[in-house]
């Protein structure tokens, strides 16, 4: 992990959200590659190209419960004349010895089951009286028939093509195909495929282990009885839910009071599970120096760029933000202000970059769109901020939910995008094209 490369403090200076992004982006380093069984691997990203060691299917196998026929012996077969051929066994799913099928013979096959020598086609048990000497099979009664109802005599009342309900050899994949490249977010379809080439273990960028804690002497875990000046703590939850939803392993610490040391030696205990660590609350002026002083020197004081700034940037919600590195391993911190709105922007628009960025994905942004300002009236902007206002997104159309406060919390449960009111931009009409994030 390198350490960031704007660290000298410029308390006046306002940083703009891309100069804080590119700062983060730069110094946050994807994790190094490790070897994991498929199911612990899920949600990882790829690191190397997986080839394809035998064919899929690895034999022709029947589509069908049915009979494994020659084509010959059936080509004439009708309700009115049948083909009654010699039934010389069963081929079940899994079976290793084979019969053989010759001339006038047929054997009873089942669904996924190789298909026997001397075999050319496999006749659906619905186009045969299943082996009792009555009419076609249908319905449930084809599927409910079994082995000791047959008689050594079956009659197929249709003829079969070549290969008919065959799964050939390698017609999913064939061995020396590429499986998977590199770069490959593995989902469940994914690991399902390296399960059935074989593949036991996999490569992969680990997921970030992200630490989440809140700091305010105010507030109080959800279940608890509140007092006077208290309120709940839902940062914490907010953002180490949406840590998980960004692909990392979270973990949510208690809040923690307005102490320098208590922060300190949390922080210190919680870097050894670390590989990203997020805290909400105190970056204002109100508790600054608190926070500052605490996360100043966390762990060895002489790795030289370790500690966290404290900037401004030219947003809204977010202006107070801290960044910057922790610890002997230079582990990235990134300081969130205390307002739930503000910080969950903060983190939409910092954190899971930086979450992404770890992972090793190529693609480490939420997805914008361009969309009509669907309002009674004109949102207003302040001159020189990039203002992100919550919103609903639908059709092409964007409607505000909420306004601008950053404690709203109930708007913000309500939103699934964000509403960019760029920089030099003061006021957007109702019609106007805005730029959407979208929430997912």
């Amino acid at each position: 992990m390198s350490s960031g490369g704007h660290h000298t403090t410029e308390p006046d200076r306002l940083w703009s959200v891309d100069e804080h992004l590119e700062d983060v982006l730069t110094t946050v380093r994807p994790l190094d590659p490790i070897e994991l069984q498929l199911l612990d691997a899920q949600g990882c990203v790829l690191v190397e190209d997986v080839m394809v060691p035998l064919s899929l299917p690895p034999f022709d196998n029947s589509s069908m419960d049915g009979y494994a026929v020659r084509v010959g012996d059936v080509s004439g077969a009708s309700e009115e004349f049948p083909a009654a051929l010699e039934v010389v066994g069963d081929v079940a799913a899994g079976a290793a010895d084979l019969i053989h099928v010759g001339p006038g013979q047929a054997a009873r096959i089942m669904t996924g089951a190789p298909l026997p020598p001397g075999a050319e086609t496999v006749v659906p048990v619905e186009w045969t009286d299943g082996g009792l000497g009555e009419g076609p099979v249908s319905g449930m009664r084809a599927r409910s028939l079994s082995p000791e109802g047959a008689t050594g005599q079956v009659r197929v009342y249709r003829p079969a093509e070549a290969r008919a309900h065959v799964r050939a050899k390698g017609s999913d994949v064939k061995a020396g195909d590429l499986a998977l490249e590199t770069g490959t977010v593995l989902g469940p379809p994914q690991i399902a495929l390296l399960a059935a080439i074989g593949r036991g273990t996999v490569r992969v960028r680990p997921r970030p282990r992200v630490v989440v804690l809140s700091t305010g002497s105010e507030l109080v875990q959800p279940d608890e009885q509140l007092r006077n000046g208290q309120i709940y703590d839902s940062n914490s939850f907010a953002l180490t839910a949406a840590a998980r939803d960004a692909g990392a392993i979270a973990y949510r610490v208690g809040a923690v009071a307005d102490d320098a040391d208590v922060l300190r030696s949390t922080i210190e205990d919680q870097l050894v599970r670390a590989d990203l660590m997020v805290t909400t609350g105190g970056v204002s002026v109100g508790a600054y120096d608190v926070v500052k002083e605490a996360l100043s020197h966390v762990g060895d004081e002489d790795v030289p760029g370790g500690g966290v700034e404290f900037r401004k940037l030219a947003m809204q919600p977010g202006k107070p933000q801290g960044f910057g590195t922790i610890g002997r391993e230079h582990i990235p911190l990134l300081a969130l202000p205390g307002n739930p709105v503000s910080s969950y922007v903060s983190f939409e628009l910092f954190v899971r970059p930086a979450i992404r960025t770890l992972m090793g994905l190529q693609d480490v942004h939420r997805p914008t769109a361009r969309a009509t300002l669907a309002a009674e009236k004109a949102l207003s902007s302040p001159k020189g901020r990039r203002q992100f206002l919550r919103g609903t997104y639908a059709d092409g159309e964007v409607t505000p939910v909420g306004g601008s406060g950053s404690h709203l919390i109930a708007a913000l449960a309500q939103a699934d995008a964000l509403i960019v009111v760029p920089e030099d931009v003061e006021s957007v009409a109702p019609g106007d094209e805005v730029e959407v994030v979208l929430l997912g």
